[in-house]
């Protein structure tokens, strides 16, 4: 750690404005959900399975029962089984301000610790929940009086018109890639990687060169000017979401931008438990191979699939919303008591 600690009186008087303004926005968002008529909720943090998406690090810990025998949980890296769990019980609308939990993640955009909001339709299409998304950016941009949201020289206007915007077409409009060629051929992947000028390690998987690609050629052409909605994910890209019903070589899956700045990340939801079983065995098998470990799988949460009802759903960075529209600095700047290592 560099500087003075969080609660050095004079460095917490510099970020005081804008933890005022997380609360601000925060009952904002409140109130839209409220007005929505959806049903807030508090999904526990400690589950079995924390996740169980490839390339996210979870926290782990030991519950001990009253014979003193232990039993390994896990911190959640999102309320999503949880929540999925309340629409099998009944629940329609729902949505949590959640504490989650990653590891390894810091940067100006990351923290161990942060709050996602996580909400969920029933019965509701893709384009649904894309809609709530955007005016949530735009409640929290007018809760502000903020006209454009402004992040490391990127301006971008939340109130025009949206960008809508295929994996497809991105890939090949910034590096120069046809994804429907390479879906099945991970060495020709590579190779049009490197073209682009982008370093693909020898022993690289397909997922890999997709983020390299992701990440280096089109984030940061996402979100400039207007809102970008990225979708149509390759289907091992979106292990929670159910296929396009048009190519199955797609998903129903979707992520908001601003900025270059990714705020959110939304299914049209997968209820099928067999598959989704597949999905997270081959996702932790690939865990496995590049970190040497796994998570286990919550077959409470397989089991709810069986019954629980079509629905689409949104998991959106509540500290990086707050902070284009507070105009702050970081999303350290909008948590009451940062992660300082």
């Amino acid at each position: 750690m560099t500087g003075d600690p969080f609660w050095h009186p004079d460095r917490h008087a510099d970020r005081r404005p804008f933890l005022t303004a997380r609360r601000t926005v925060k009952r904002a968002l409140e109130d839209w959900f409220e007005d929505e008529g959806f049903t807030q909720v508090e999904c526990s943090a400690l589950q079995t399975s924390p996740g169980n998406e490839t390339h996210l690090q979870a926290f782990k810990t030991d519950y001990r029962d009253d014979t003193g025998a232990q039993k390994p949980l896990y911190l959640h890296t999102s309320p999503e089984f949880s929540c999925k769990k309340l629409l099998s019980a009944g629940e329609t609308q729902i949505v949590d301000f959640a504490r989650v939990y990653r590891n390894g993640e810091v940067s100006p955009l990351h923290s161990p610790e942060f709050t996602m909001i996580e909400w969920y339709r029933t019965g509701a299409s893709l384009e649904d929940v894309i809609k709530d998304t955007v005016e949530l950016c735009r409640t929290a941009a007018k809760t502000m009086r903020t006209k454009v949201f402004e992040w490391k020289g990127r301006v971008c206007d939340p109130f025009i018109p949206v960008e809508l915007l295929s994996l497809s077409d991105a890939f090949l409009v910034f590096a120069h890639i046809d994804l429907e060629l390479v879906l099945d051929d991970r060495d020709l992947f590579a190779d049009f990687a490197i073209e682009a000028g982008i370093g693909i390690s020898k022993d690289a998987s397909w997922s890999d060169i997709f983020s390299a690609v992701l990440v280096s050629k089109i984030e940061p052409k996402l979100g400039n000017g207007q809102l970008t909605v990225l979708y149509r994910y390759p289907i091992c890209e979106a292990a929670l979401a159910r296929a396009c019903e048009d190519d199955p070589r797609f998903a129903d899956r979707f992520e908001l931008y601003a900025c270059g700045i990714e705020l959110a990340n939304g299914f049209h939801e997968l209820t099928d438990p067999e598959e989704q079983r597949a999905r997270f065995e081959d996702d932790m098998a690939l865990k496995e191979k590049l970190y040497g470990e796994r998570y286990p799988l919550d077959e409470d949460f397989l089991k709810a699939l069986e019954t629980m009802p079509d629905a689409s759903g949104v998991a959106l960075g509540f500290e990086r919303i707050a902070m284009l529209a507070a105009k702050a600095p970081s999303v350290h700047h909008m948590i009451w008591t940062p992660f300082e290592a």
